[in-house]
This record gives C-alpha cells, structure tokens and sequence, in this order.
C-alpha cells in the first residue's frame, strides 16, 4: 500500500491535510494487517486504508487488487470471482467502494484542465430490460430500459473530463455540458458532435450570454433578454447519411461561429484535419471493452444504474491514470537501453491521459490508484 499521501485527519492540527514529509507521520505498529501512524503535532493515529479503496477490505490485499484490476479490464463479476476463488457477491460488494473512490480520485485531478477541442456522443446501452420490453408502470418510472451514456472527449489529451449516464434528453446534455466546464479552466474549446439538437441547447445554455434587444417604438412590452453564443463559442455538427444501415454520405456545419473561424481553429490544431467526432467515437470502443456490462448481445447487462455508474468510474480511473495510451508516447531523443548491451533499447516514452493533460508525472500503479487519499476540500 501506498501510504505517502496519508495525512493528520484533526481539522483543528496545523498539519490538517498535509501529506508526504510536510505530515510528519510517525509509524505506530498496525491496524487490520495495514499500517497505522501517529501525528507528531497533535497525536492523532492515522490509519493508512483510511479514505483509500482499501478501507472495510478483509481479504489480502493483493487479491484484492487484482480483482479491481481485472474489473477495471471489462472482467464480469463472475468470472472475477470464480478466477479469486472468492463468492461473487463479495465482489459486487467492492464495486461501490472502487467507484466511489474512482469518482473522488478524478473530481479531484481533473481541474482547471485547458482544453482546445472536445467532442461530445453517446453511447447506448440498457439496464434490466431494453425499452420495448417494458411494461406501462416501468416506462412511467424512468428506472430501467434503455440508458445512454453522455461523454465528453478532448482528443488531444484522450481524456474523458465528464460523463453522465441516464436517457437521451435535454436535461441530461445540459448536465453532460455542465459537468465539463467545471473541469476547465475557463477557455471554451472546439466542439464537434453528431446532429442531435440537444448539444446546441445545452451549449447555449451553459456558455450563452444575455442579450436584450432593442424595443421597437411604439407599443407593446419590452423584448427579454435571451442568450446568445459569444463570439468564442465555436461548434460545428457531423452530420451521417445512412442507407439500409450502410454510410454513405458524411457531411459538416457549423451551428456557432463563423466557417472561417472554425477553419482557423482546425488549422492550428494538433491533431485534427476535418470536422469530425473520430476521436469520441474510437473511445466509446475503449469504453465498452473496458466493462462487460456494455458488451454488445450479452447477458452481463447491468441491472441497477448505481453499478453501472461504478463500474464506469472505475475504468475510466483505471483508463486515465494507469494504462499508457499509445496513441500519446513520446519517442526519446537518447535510446534508452534495456538488459544490458544485447537488450532491445527503450525508445518510447509511454504516458497516460492524465500525464498527457498534465494533471500527474507518471503512470501510476493499480495499487497507487486505490491508495491515493484525496485531500479535505480546504487544501483543493
């Protein structure tokens, strides 16, 4: 375990979340098998699993995560549990605490991320039952059928600042647009998305500013105010033509911003060409492989949408600060070698989505995902 970012947890000690050598943290034997440490300022004991993933864990703890491990990789519960040689229900157990802690760990890191382009989509998916299975009193409840999960992308870094899981409307495109710029640091990106309307409400929404017509003379009341998009405000849709379930026409516009603008902006860009929504749309695959329960005609669907939100956090934590992106490594300007003078040199410097965006210096481990202890909100 990790214990390096353990703190004094006495909001009333001068050392109230400081971790690292700042905490001055003195070890005081163990607690549950995991170490335990005493405050030198204010003698309050600081227990290492608190506030981690591995808080309430009674199995090993390397078995333990293993199994978050193979979770995070799109294993089913079941088949976790039956490769740990563990009941499953101890592992349905451990999904709310991965994803609680996942949820904690990315709020935490993703702030005040400059962002130049985000795409937005939806991936589609279902929980219970698909929707034409539904009787009169379940459609009126909105619980179970069909589910849609709302990402945002930004391609240049491969990260996924904000999701929202829940159905296809208005309300949730606006809570999907929200969500992302409370990640940002202010800059208004490029968007890209497919047709549907809801973007280009929930975009006016969020980043519109208020405007008041003149009045007319003459009678009549006067004309309120509405938003309209600022000038920095550049959106443009990908529109796809389908016949018998085949592609055959994909074209583009723009819905704010002038074409010359957003030409500017695609000119400048690192990675983008055209008007498009590849990046989000390769990253829904990543997505789905990496948990079962949006697998394509399969039985591993999931059957309350508090697991499948888990499940989400957890891959996406496991995705962002632990698995290399290929797409993101960097070659070295010296070899590095390996294995002595007959190893293959290293030539690759491999980073993640997180170390891509800035937000950390190294891929981390599956074990320093799980021990990381996110700060008190003072310290943020």
């Amino acid at each position: 375990m990790d214990v390096r970012t353990c703190y004094c947890r006495n909001p009333h000690c001068s050392k109230y979340g400081h971790s690292g050598q700042q905490a001055q943290l003195h070890p005081r034997g163990t607690h549950n098998y995991a170490p335990r440490f005493e405050c030198a300022t204010c003698g309050t004991l600081v227990f290492a699993r608190t506030s981690t993933a591995y808080a309430g864990i009674r199995l090993d703890e390397a078995v333990y995560r293993q199994g978050a491990k193979m979770l995070a990789e799109g294993l089913a519960i079941r088949a976790t549990a039956r490769v740990l040689e563990v009941d499953k229900d101890t592992v349905c157990d451990w999904l709310p605490i991965l994803g609680n802690h996942s949820m904690r760990v990315i709020a935490y890191h993703f702030r005040d991320l400059h962002l130049t382009e985000c795409q937005l989509d939806e991936l589609w998916t279902f929980i219970f039952k698909k929707e034409k299975h539904l009787d009169a009193i379940e459609q009126l409840a909105g619980v179970y059928g069909d589910a849609w999960i709302w990402i945002a992308f930004a391609p240049v870094f491969k990260l996924v600042p904000a999701w929202v899981v829940g159905k296809r409307t208005a309300e949730n495109a606006r809570l999907l647009v929200k969500r992302l710029r409370a990640t940002t640091d202010g800059h208004i990106p490029f968007f890209t998305t497919d047709d549907l309307p809801h973007y280009a409400e929930a975009l006016l929404e969020e980043y519109g500013v208020l405007y008041t017509p003149p009045r007319h003379p003459g009678p009549g009341r006067p004309p309120k105010p509405r938003k309209i998009p600022p000038d920095d405000l550049l959106y443009a849709v990908v529109v796809k033509r389908r016949e018998n379930g085949h592609l055959v026409e994909v074209s583009s516009h723009p819905v704010y911003g002038t074409p010359e603008q957003i030409a500017a902006v695609i000119e400048t860009s690192p990675i983008s060409a055209t008007i498009s929504t590849y990046g989000v749309e390769r990253n829904n695959l990543t997505t789905r492989q990496h948990s079962r329960r949006l697998g394509r005609r399969v039985n591993a669907f999931s059957k309350e949408r508090d697991y499948l939100e888990y499940q989400l956090a957890l891959a996406f934590a496991y995705y962002h600060f632990v698995v290399p992106h290929s797409g993101l490594r960097q070659q070295l300007d010296q070899p590095i070698p390996t294995k002595g003078p007959k190893g293959s040199p290293k030539k690759w410097l491999q980073r993640t989505p997180a170390m891509a965006a800035g937000v950390t210096d190294h891929v981390w481990t599956m074990d320093e995902l799980l021990s990381f202890r996110v700060p008190p909100s003072s310290m943020w």
